[in-house]
C-alpha cells in the first residue's frame, strides 16, 4: 500500500525535480521551462501503470483537463488577456499609472497597492478578480519608475489572498465553514485574529521597503477617460458581478473608448485583443497539464495516501490541528486549487476536530488559511500563473517576494502552538 502511495503521487515529485531541482542546480530558472517541465511530468504521469490500461490512463488525464472549473478558468484567461492587452494599445494602462503616481509618492507605492488589493479582494471575494484588475496596473508603475516587477506583482497576489482568506462571499469561506458546520461570522472572527496581524505586518514591511524607492519622473498629465475601463471593472467587481461579466464589460469599454479616440480602428482593436489571447498561450497549457496530471494522481489514490499517513499519529488536540493544517496544506499542493482542497480534506478535518475537542470555528479558519497561504506560494496555482501571465514575467520569480502568503501561514502555525486565540483553542 505504501509503495502504491509513493508511486500515485511520484509525478508531482518528478516534476519539482525537473522544474525546482534542476533550475537550481544550473542556478537559473529559464533553463528548464515550465511548461516542458509539466509535460514531462504528465507523460510520467500516464505511463507508470497504476494496474489502469493506457486508454483509461489518458482518458483520466484527459477529464481532470478538462473539468468545469478548469474551462472556466481557461474562459477567464483568456478574457483576461483580451482585456488586458487591448487596454494596453489604447493606453488605458499608461493612464491608469500616471493617475497612480499622480496620487501616491513612490515611497507608497508598495504600501498603497497593498492596501488596494487587500480592499478589493475583501469586497469582491475572489483573489484571481483582483490580479486581474490591479496586476496591470503594478506591472506598469514597475515599468515606468524602474521598480523591481517581480515585487510589484507579488504585492498585488499577497493582497489578493487577504481578501480570499477573510470575504463572507469567498468560495473558499463558504466551503471551509459549510464543512465544518459553524457560521461565516464566527470563522470571520477567528479568521481576523490571524489575517488582520499578517496584513499589518506585511503593510509595515512594504512600509519600510517604500522608504528607499524614489523617481524623479515627474507626473504626467492623466487622460481621465482611458482610466475608465479600470474604474468600471473595480466598481463592477467591487459590487458582486461575474468576472466573466467584468472582462467582457472591460473589452467592449477598451474598444468603443479606443476606436472613438483614434487609438486603434475596428481591426487593431481584433488584433490587440487576439495578441492578448496568444500571450495567454502558455498560461493554458500550465493549467491543463497541471489538471490532468493532478487527476491521475487523485484517481491513484494518492491523495488518500497522504491523507491516512498524516492521520495516522494524531493523539492531541494540538497535534489534530496541526495534521488538519499539513492535510489541507499537502492536498493544496496536489490540487493546485484552495477550494478543492478544502472539500477534500473538510469532513475529515470534521471528524479528526470531533474527536480531539477542536473549536470547528478554529478548524474552519485553519483550513481556509493553510489552503491560502499554499495556493499563493506554488508556482502552477492559478493566481501566481495569472499574475505572471499579466506581468509578462516568470511565475518562479514571484515566490520570494509573496510575503503575505508566507507571513499567515507562520502565523497559523504559530497560533496552533501558543493557542491563540484562547477563546477559540
Amino acid at each position: 500500500m505504501r509503495k502504491k502511495g509513493f508511486i500515485a503521487i511520484s509525478p508531482l515529485l518528478v516534476f519539482v525535480c525537473l522544474y525546482l531541482v534542476t533550475s537550481i542546480i544550473a542556478g537559473d530558472f529559464y533553463k528548464v521551462p515550465i511548461t516542458v517541465a509539466f509535460m514531462l511530468a504528465s507523460i510520467y504521469a500516464i505511463v507508470i501503470g497504476g494496474g489502469m490500461p493506457l486508454t483509461k490512463r489518458i482518458d483520466t488525464f484527459s477529464k481532470g483537463a478538462s473539468t468545469k472549473n478548469m474551462m472556466l478558468m481557461i474562459w477567464i484567461f483568456i478574457l483576461a488577456g483580451a482585456f488586458a492587452n487591448s487596454a494596453k494599445v489604447m493606453g488605458s494602462i499608461d493612464a491608469t499609472v500616471n493617475l497612480t503616481l499622480n496620487l501616491l509618492p513612490a515611497s507608497m507605492i508598495l504600501a498603497g497597492l497593498f492596501i488596494a488589493a487587500c480592499f478589493i479582494s475583501l469586497s469582491i471575494g475572489t483573489s484571481v478578480g483582483t490580479i486581474v484588475a490591479l496586476t496591470p496596473i503594478a506591472a506598469g508603475v514597475a515599468q515606468s519608475l524602474d521598480f523591481n516587477i517581480y515585487l510589484l506583482t507579488a504585492v498585488i497576489v499577497g493582497g489578493s489572498f487577504f481578501g480570499d482568506n477573510l470575504s463572507f462571499i469567498s468560495d473558499t469561506t463558504i466551503t471551509a465553514t459549510s464543512t465544518q458546520g459553524c457560521k461565516l461570522s464566527d470563522k470571520f472572527r477567528v479568521n481576523s485574529f490571524l489575517a488582520f496581524p499578517a496584513a499589518i505586518i506585511v503593510l509595515l514591511v512594504y512600509s519600510a521597503m517604500g522608504q528607499s524607492m524614489t523617481s524623479d519622473q515627474p507626473a504626467s498629465p492623466v487622460n481621465i477617460i482611458k482610466v475608465a475601463p479600470y474604474i468600471i471593472v473595480l466598481l463592477t467587481a467591487i459590487f458582486g458581478m461575474n468576472v466573466m461579466a467584468v472582462l467582457t464589460l472591460g473589452i467592449a469599454l477598451t474598444g468603443i473608448i479606443g476606436i472613438a479616440d483614434g487609438s486603434f480602428d475596428v481591426f487593431g482593436w481584433f488584433k490587440a485583443m487576439g495578441d492578448g489571447i496568444i500571450g495567454m498561450g502558455e498560461l493554458i497549457i500550465i493549467t491543463m497539464l497541471a489538471a490532468g496530471m493532478l487527476e491521475l494522481i487523485k484517481e491513484r489514490r494518492g491523495i488518500d495516501f497522504i491523507i491516512n499517513s498524516l492521520t495516522r499519529h494524531v493523539k492531541t488536540k494540538r497535534a489534530a490541528e496541526l495534521c488538519i493544517a499539513t492535510l489541507v496544506g499537502v492536498v493544496n499542493i496536489c490540487t493546485a486549487n484552495n477550494t478543492v482542497a478544502i472539500l477534500t480534506v473538510g469532513q475529515l478535518s470534521k471528524k479528526i476536530g470531533d474527536r480531539y475537542g477542536v473549536d470547528n470555528r478554529k478548524c474552519a479558519s485553519i483550513l481556509d488559511t493553510m489552503s491560502c497561504c499554499v495556493q499563493g506560494l506554488i508556482p502552477y496555482g492559478a493566481q501566481v500563473l495569472m499574475a505572471a501571465g499579466l506581468a509578462e514575467i516568470n511565475p518562479i520569480g514571484i515566490l520570494p517576494y509573496l510575503y503575505y502568503p508566507l507571513t499567515i501561514g507562520l502565523i497559523t502555525i504559530a497560533s496552533i502552538l501558543l493557542r491563540y486565540p484562547r477563546r477559540y483553542s
